[in-house]
């Protein structure tokens, strides 16, 4: 998804930019909504990603913090952890939730939804979709995201965004063959714009983990940690990719990231055991086996203490005590 940077292939590549080539965003489900009249529908909390984009009239959205904000056509939000909100023709009115049992399936997780013509007057017409990250959703990249991102806002700088938005906007417009699965791709590239644009453009605060990462020897060591977390890592080791003393590495890595390095690698493990036993049903005793620990206990101990609950209630579907 975000393989290549669209900074010019002659600067280096820093640590942040080579642990984004491993990130992905698959599509779990898409839609077209063709909406007239007065409409509120409320998108619930989730824990995969929500993107919506908006062609023909414009519509309103209302933020996880509960503020409105007007879309026109061509906007494209991104809620990357799911955070609930409401889209509505207007502020105030009574939202339900979206009614997907009287959707209409086109072909595998993509539906259409409303009978109002596109090329009708005052049809607001929205392409929304469910989007999986690769990663868990405890990972630092993905804990610093804000609730809600806008393509307009994000990439003024960014030459190929327009023509994207005009290739959305004519395929949201049109009923041709294969338009919703064309929609689709287009949704999963212009999500990626939006994070990498993020990304380039300065993500927010540059304090905490992202200062961390941006470090030229620090970040070499996290961006090696995050690409193989099933590796043994020892001190030694990380200490080697810094170019320092295994007293000096420990000692600056605490000081930049917060975490001693023992810890921090324990905490990625922990994270990317979570998405293999929630999400990929892996058995326990495979994650503990990959991750190399000599018993389930001693996994068991490690990933309650790092992730809130113990792995056999998170494979069953239970979350709660989850820690950020």
């Amino acid at each position: 998804m975000l393989d290549r940077s669209s900074k010019p292939a002659t600067d280096p590549i820093d640590p942040l930019t080579d642990m984004l080539r491993g990130l992905r965003l698959d599509g779990v489900e898409y839609g077209r909504c063709r909406l007239q009249g007065e409409w509120a529908f409320h998108y619930p909390a989730q824990d995969h990603a929500h993107f919506h984009f908006v062609a023909g009239q414009g519509c309103w959205l209302q933020s996880p913090d509960g503020e409105w904000s007007e879309l026109s056509a061509g906007d494209a939000v991104l809620v990357p952890r799911g955070a609930a909100h409401t889209l509505a023709s207007a502020p105030g009115i009574a939202p339900r939730a979206f009614p997907r049992r009287e959707c209409l399936a086109i072909c595998e997780s993509v539906y259409d939804y409303g009978a109002a013509e596109p090329e009708a007057e005052g049809v607001c017409i929205l392409f929304c979709g469910t989007m999986r990250f690769n990663i868990d959703g405890l990972h630092p990249l993905l804990r610093m995201m804000p609730d809600l991102m806008r393509a307009k806002e994000l990439m003024q700088a960014e030459p190929a965004i327009p023509h994207l938005l005009d290739a959305m906007i004519a395929e949201c417009s049109l009923n041709r063959v294969g338009a919703s699965g064309i929609l689709a791709r287009l949704a999963d590239v212009m999500a990626a714009q939006i994070i990498r644009s993020w990304v380039e453009h300065g993500c927010g605060d540059e304090a905490g983990w992202l200062a961390a990462v941006r470090d030229p020897k620090v970040g070499r060591v996290l961006a090696a940690i995050h690409a193989e977390p099933e590796r043994d890592w020892t001190v030694a080791e990380m200490a080697a990719l810094m170019g320092v003393s295994r007293s000096g590495f420990a000692a600056k890595f605490t000081a930049i990231v917060g975490a001693t390095p023992a810890h921090y690698v324990t905490q990625v493990r922990m994270h990317q055991a979570r998405q293999w036993i929630a999400r990929d049903r892996m058995r326990i005793a495979d994650a503990s086996r990959r991750l190399g620990y000599e018993s389930e206990a001693s996994f068991g101990r490690a990933f309650k203490r790092v992730i809130g609950t113990a792995p056999g209630r998170m494979r069953a579907g239970g979350t709660d005590g989850a820690r950020a």
